[in-house]
């Protein structure tokens, strides 16, 4: 039994367990104060210093360690080594800033790489709209951030939200080009929930879920801000769109998902190849659901085009290359063909053309009340000069449909007295 601790034995240079919580530490110096107190100073096993005054009841609860190695190396090998790979793996993307490229079965573009390490990685935390035309392969560029994310530790729990038939899609190509397993949310997987609530029960934080199936239940909304999430991105951000009407915002439900969305998730971003809708106000009010701050409120009638570089990136086609610095997609020209009509083609241009005049007039007759009839009629009657551009058999057919469609309305407004209502 070894003898029990005096202040005579706490020399510097022994090693006491029992005074700091974090282990043993090494005595640096004793101050005694007459013969039953002392103030011990010690550094720890990092070399922080501290110091504590002692009593002679406390010396009862030390012990003296063995001054010799404090370490070693007398673990399982193979438990070492899996620890240390781990370790390895975490710190990975120190020594490589571009892991994510290099452990997935892609091959990104310049504008992908661009837009994932340059404009969005650094954002932290991330609020951003990508806003590429089509074919940019918005996509790959999210499916980088996943998984560059999750690389450097800092991705647990992911939400995309998209639109019912991308949402399979979503999930084939993050599995199959990054190795990424998310799963769908289903009114099955919904049910099977013991708690009700699939986003939080369990270890698996990585989900797709359809944005209509989110936005038209209000309870389902709910339960998806009970999380707080590292990612959410939004595939087609532009359906959740706002309005001013009559001097007033009026947000659809989307919007309002992506109001709420927003308020529990660290990084977002919002992804959609039409981001504007030729309405600044409108836009604006979209911006909003990234930077609430700058965009709060109803914008000011006439508001003017905003400054939006730091929160948005939008390419068009014409300035995507590929690695070899060629155009990815192939230069657009435009330009008008001029040809002679035969006398009867001639002909019914000039009589679809005053058929659509003399509709058109009447259209803009209609009462301002039905301004959106106005505005139907106008648009499908300005469509049959379309169809007649295309070809006589389009032109046709068209007009073949409009006759059976008011064939069938002067059927169904036929006057009990037998006359029935005539319509152009």
């Amino acid at each position: 039994m070894p003898s029990p601790i005096t202040f005579d034995k706490l020399t510097p240079g022994t090693v006491i367990s029992g005074l700091a919580s974090g282990g043993p530490v090494e005595v640096l110096a004793v101050e005694m104060h007459g013969s039953s107190a002392a103030t011990v100073t010690w550094k720890d096993g990092d070399g922080r210093p501290d110091r504590k005054v002692l009593f002679e009841e406390s010396l009862a609860g030390l012990k003296m360690v063995d001054a010799g190695r404090r370490w070693a190396f007398n673990a399982d090998g193979d438990d070492f080594l899996v620890a240390s790979e781990a370790r390895r793996l975490r710190l990975a993307y120190l020594f490589d800033s571009m892991l994510a490229v290099n452990t997935s079965a892609v091959e990104p573009l310049p504008h992908q790489i661009r837009a994932v390490y340059g404009e969005m990685l650094p954002r932290q935390p991330l609020r951003f709209l990508l806003a590429d035309d089509p074919g940019s392969g918005k996509t790959i560029m999210a499916g980088l951030l996943i998984k560059e994310l999750i690389l450097r530790g800092d991705l647990q729990r992911c939400l995309v939200v998209a639109p019912g038939s991308l949402v399979e899609q979503w999930q084939e190509e993050l599995g199959e080009k990054f190795g990424i397993e998310f799963g769908i949310l289903t009114r099955d997987k919904i049910e099977a929930s013991r708690v009700g609530n699939p986003f939080v029960e369990g270890r698996h934080g990585l989900w797709i879920a359809r944005l209509d199936h989110l936005s038209r239940n209000p309870e389902l909304a709910e339960r998806a801000c009970q999380v707080d999430w590292d990612l959410v991105i939004v595939d087609e951000a532009h359906k959740m769109s706002a309005r001013v009407w009559s001097g007033e915002v009026k947000k659809t439900k989307r919007f309002e998902l992506g109001e709420m969305l927003g308020q529990h998730t660290r990084h977002l971003l919002l992804m959609t190849a039409t981001p504007h809708s030729g309405k600044e106000e409108d836009f604006q009010l979209f911006l909003s659901l990234i930077d609430g701050d700058r965009f709060v409120g109803r914008p000011r009638d006439g508001a003017r085009a905003v400054e939006v570089s730091d929160i948005m990136r939008r390419l068009v086609k014409e300035e995507l290359l590929t690695l070899a610095g060629t155009r990815l997609f192939p230069e657009r020209r435009s330009y008008t063909v001029e040809y002679e009509l035969s006398d009867q083609e001639a002909l019914l241009y000039e009589e679809v053309t005053e058929y659509v005049r003399e509709e058109m007039n009447r259209a803009d007759r209609l009462a301002d009340g039905q301004g959106r009839r106005r505005t139907a009629v106008g648009f499908a009657l300005t469509t049959l000069q379309r169809r007649l551009a295309s070809s006589p058999e389009a032109i046709y057919q068209s007009l073949a449909r409009r006759q059976r469609r008011l064939d069938c309305a002067c059927e169904r407004l036929r006057s009990p007295g037998g006359t029935a209502i005539r319509l152009q």
